[in-house]
């Protein structure tokens, strides 16, 4: 009833399979753990947080294999709060990848740095919030 394919698709060419690079599960984590810590560095230098600018920069080094490129005084407009805000969710990305990689010390320094910017949006909060009056109804 139906004649036979007699052709390959041409969305799998045989002659081509090898081409193409494939990468594996670990690659890609390793790829996808780099970008959020770059990420959190950037921001992290826009804060000027020094010391935490350089314990990240050594885990996306060993991670790409090459140092990552760094704005000496990166400054933005946004304000403390958003960058803290935003460093949190990067650190956050961050550990999340590291615990499916099992990569304990990203884990551990993206953990690290979660808790300090919580600290720092909690203290920008209580500087931001006008005492309450007790009594005063």
């Amino acid at each position: 009833m139906y004649e036979p394919i007699r052709t390959k698709s041409v969305h799998t060419p045989a002659d081509h399979a090898g081409d193409f690079p494939h990468r594996s599960r670990e690659e890609e984590l390793d790829i996808q753990l780099a970008g959020h810590l770059a990420a959190l560095l950037a921001v992290t230098d826009s804060l000027g947080l020094d010391a935490a600018g350089e314990r990240i920069a050594e885990q996306v080094a060993r991670l790409r294999g090459a140092p990552p490129a760094r704005h000496a005084g990166g400054r933005t407009d946004a304000s403390a709060q958003a960058l803290h805000r935003r460093a949190h969710a990067l650190a956050g990305r961050a550990l999340v990848v590291a615990a499916s990689r099992a990569d304990t010390v990203v884990a551990i320094l993206a953990a690290e740095r979660m808790d300090a910017h919580t600290v720092a949006l909690a203290a920008a909060t209580a500087r931001a919030t006008p005492p309450r009056l007790v009594g005063a109804h």
